[in-house]
């Protein structure tokens, strides 16, 4: 198997050529492309048949334009009162759910120590015990007490009161 060596001209001669038929096959085919688009375009969209002269048909883009700018406006301005409208509805959702105020839930009765109560209020770090019902007992007592001596024995007042006074001898003497 002997292979012969070619020569570096013979080789950059044959990498030209075959870089010239390749560029002839990639204009060939840009032609091909450019034609089956043609092609296609004929079948499938037919020219557009537009009545009148040129300056007719610039007249009426420019009066469809013009009542393209107008409806741009009009949509721009609705848009704005759109927005006003959102953000006033937004308010008075607020303002219902403000007026009708939150629904609480009933709340249980919890028996709870008076200590239970103090420390809920001052903390864990205070500690405070208070009796508070021997406090009512003692109040209520009282209370009775000083109506009995109001409603006493008219004598009992009336001897108080002699002792008192040292007056006492004489209703004694009487």
């Amino acid at each position: 198997m002997s292979e012969k060596k070619m020569s570096s001209s013979r080789k950059h001669h044959l990498k030209s050529v075959m870089l010239q038929i390749a560029k002839d096959l990639l204009e060939a085919e840009a032609i091909e492309v450019v034609e089956e688009k043609k092609r296609y375009m004929n079948e499938n969209c037919p020219a557009l048949d537009l009545p009148g002269s040129l300056g007719e048909l610039q007249e009426m883009c420019k009066t469809i334009h013009h009542q393209l700018d107008k409806v741009d406006e009009e949509r721009y301005d609705l848009a704005g009162k759109v927005g006003k409208c959102d953000k006033e509805i937004d308010d008075l959702r607020i303002k219902v759910v403000e007026l009708q105020g939150i629904k609480k839930p009933a709340l249980k009765k919890v028996r709870m120590s008076a200590d239970a109560m103090l420390q809920a209020l001052l903390g864990s770090k205070h500690k405070v015990t208070m009796d508070l019902r021997s406090n009512l007992k003692q109040v209520k007592k009282e209370v009775k007490e000083d109506e009995k001596d109001t409603v006493g024995d008219w004598r009992k007042n009336i001897d108080d009161k002699a002792g008192m006074d040292g007056r006492k001898k004489m209703f004694e003497a009487a």
